[in-house]
């Protein structure tokens, strides 16, 4: 991400809060592909074409704007979320 960034010349428009509204936006248009899903269908329905393909794509578009904020906040996102869940199974113990 950082290179293809680079190449556009794209970084003065990454500061952290443009990334973030550009995720949120992101995850919006995800949210909008099972938005009137029934809750017990949406699964079977995701994974079916075309709906399974444009899921993947926002999904996409949502992990590389994560990376990118990561990278420009400088946060290991694989430590981050190794330690998250070692928390979490702390908190959570059965």
């Amino acid at each position: 991400m950082r290179a293809f960034t680079a190449e556009r010349d794209w970084e003065r428009f990454h500061d952290p809060k443009s990334l973030l509204l550009a995720l949120t936006g992101e995850v919006g248009e995800l949210a909008e592909l099972f938005q009137w899903l029934p809750a017990d269908d949406a699964r079977e329905l995701a994974g079916d074409e075309p709906l399974r393909t444009r899921v993947g794509e926002e999904m996409a578009d949502v992990l590389l704007y994560l990376v990118r904020l990561a990278d420009v906040v400088g946060v290991d996102l694989a430590e981050a979320a190794r330690r998250k869940m070692e928390l979490n199974a702390e908190k959570h113990r059965a």
